[in-house]
């Protein structure tokens, strides 16, 4: 009974560990350029930013060769491109 019950501690403080791992990575690489999505060369595709617009719809930001685009994604529809945005002026 007793090596049972110590068996159980040793593999519940085992998966405890192993998920306090996992959380701490998830956590650290928040930040990192790797769960960004850093911008590789020969890349030209790349999402900019993501807007949560209520639980199922999403706006996201993606910009292409240089432009950028606003697509409207989990509608009860089709996924919607709203349209490229105008391009930057570089400030004068």
């Amino acid at each position: 009974m007793i090596l049972e019950t110590t068996t159980l501690a040793q593999a519940t403080g085992a998966l405890a560990a192993v998920l306090l791992l996992a959380w701490g990575s998830a956590r650290m690489l928040r930040g990192s350029p790797l769960a960004a999505g850093a911008a590789r060369p020969g890349r030209r595709l790349r999402l900019e930013e993501v807007l949560a617009l209520d639980p199922r719809r999403r706006l996201l930001l993606l910009s292409c060769d240089g432009r950028e685009m606003l697509v409207l994604t989990g509608g009860a529809g089709p996924d919607v491109m709203l349209g490229w945005l105008p391009s930057r002026e570089p400030p004068a």
